[in-house]
């Protein structure tokens, strides 16, 4: 594949989905108003003020519209069957995530669909590429755990719209680099998508959330590109470093709320990027900071690829240091704040 047919499906995916992006805000929002979609705040709830939810639908299509434009080109599509597994992930995660901004959906329900999301699209992945049936449980258990982490780290302004954007602006890279089309493109619409919400979403006092809708269909992009990577035999380390800190985030805080005998399941402002702004941080300066250990753990990585020198040790170790000082930062600065007021 040439230079200018990869540039096409970086491009036109991109643009579509961008354009789309910033305006069909205009016709949901109405729509938002309408359903009464408000998101009500609570203690847990790092807003103050009743705002709208469920414009991840906007969002989610026009990531869908900007994805299928670049499938609908025949010269370069001529195996669209990894690229349509991705989109049925897409598509069911957004519509389960509307599902409950909409009218709710129990947990038992949301956990099922979302291991049968993991299921249809890992098993139709494990056919087509015809891998080891050995990693569809780990693709089952890594699309629908992916769903809930987005779902989890969602919590403030700017942080789901600048790792949609930093995660698909990774893997667009790694579509780029390993010559994988719908990669690429899926990478490219998913960057320009969420990058598009971003003003939507940090307007103050009329900013709205992506709900569900866009949390869920966020969640499910991402994991089902990661695992039709993996079975396509692309680094791990493509594929992994750019949630790195997502992952450690919501490990971390959810193994500290096991240990303390809270019910780790219920709703919740104790994630990192929570707690920093306990600590002060606005919504987009803690954002921000996730966001740029995001995308100093992925250069770092990608830029030690292949893993066979010494620049792997270091990138290992910086990687490692950047993610502990993300996790720790918000005890530091308590402890710093705590001394401070002591003297």
């Amino acid at each position: 594949m040439d230079t200018s047919q990869l540039l096409l499906l970086a491009l036109l995916p991109a643009l579509a989905a961008g354009l789309l992006g910033l305006l069909l805000p205009f016709a949901v929002r109405p729509l938002l108003h309408r359903w009464n979609l408000v998101d009500i705040p609570t203690a847990r709830s790092s807003h103050t003020q009743p705002v709208f939810r469920g414009m991840g639908l906007a969002t989610a299509l026009a990531a869908l519209t900007g994805y299928s434009l670049a499938l609908a080109n025949g010269q370069i599509f001529t195996d669209r069957s990894i690229a349509l597994l991705v989109l049925l992930g897409m598509v069911t995660s957004g519509a389960l995530g509307w599902a409950e901004d909409y009218r709710g959906v129990s947990i038992k329900w949301r956990a099922g669909l979302q291991l049968l999301i993991g299921l249809a699209v890992t098993l139709g992945m494990t056919l087509m590429l015809e891998t080891s049936f050995f990693w569809l449980p780990v693709g089952i258990f890594a699309i629908a755990a992916y769903i809930n982490v987005t779902n989890f780290m969602d919590g403030i302004n700017g942080i789901s719209g600048l790792h949609g954007f930093a995660v698909g602006l990774a893997y667009a890279w790694a579509g780029w680099v390993n010559q994988m089309p719908w990669l690429l493109a899926g990478g490219s619409a998913l960057a320009a998508a969420y990058l598009a919400f971003l003003p939507w979403n940090v307007r103050t006092g009329k900013n709205v959330f992506l709900g569900d809708a866009g949390s869920y269909f966020l969640g499910g992009a991402i994991a089902s590109m990661a695992v039709g990577a993996f079975l396509s035999g692309v680094y791990l380390e493509y594929i992994l470093s750019p949630l790195l800190i997502y992952l450690a985030d919501t490990g971390s805080t959810l193994l500290r709320r096991v240990i303390r005998g809270e019910q780790w399941y219920k709703p919740h402002r104790t994630h990192v990027y929570q707690r920093l702004t306990d600590q002060g941080f606005s919504h987009l300066a803690s954002a921000g900071l996730v966001t740029a250990c995001t995308l100093a753990i992925t250069a770092l990585t990608v830029a030690a690829l292949p893993f066979e020198t010494q620049d792997a040790l270091w990138s290992g170790l910086l990687s490692l240091l950047i993610m502990g000082f993300y996790l720790l930062l918000p005890d530091l600065l308590a402890r710093f704040r705590g001394a401070g007021r002591g003297h």
